[in-house]
């Protein structure tokens, strides 16, 4: 626990960018149009992917001990596939609506 406090106390700075982006992050995606929240999915899905991407060379460049960055990146592993196979899903359903539907013989 000493570790942690330790930490958050050295990188104050980080974790006030990170709180004023989780507030920021809330109030944009608030004021967006319901129809375009699709399209901004797609973009978050190519942004998550980055994430994992970070995440896993955190847990891989991580010391065997240091078990605040492994668990926070396997939680970054988590949470970023899940948003992004959510997104794939909410896109194709998205698209579903867009294909003509098929004529059943009568």
């Amino acid at each position: 626990m000493e570790s942690v406090i330790h930490f958050l106390h050295q990188n104050i700075d980080m974790v006030y960018i990170v709180i004023l982006m989780i507030f920021l992050g809330i109030e944009i995606i608030g004021r967006v149009p319901s129809v375009l929240h699709t399209p901004l999915m797609s973009g978050a899905n190519a942004i998550h992917g980055v994430v994992i991407i970070g995440a896993i060379i955190v847990m891989g460049k991580a010391e065997s001990g240091n078990y605040v960055a492994l668990v926070l990146g396997f939680l970054a592993v988590v949470l970023g596939t899940l948003n992004v196979v959510g997104g794939f899903v909410v896109t194709d359903r998205m698209l579903e609506m867009f294909k003509k539907k098929k004529q059943g013989k009568n």
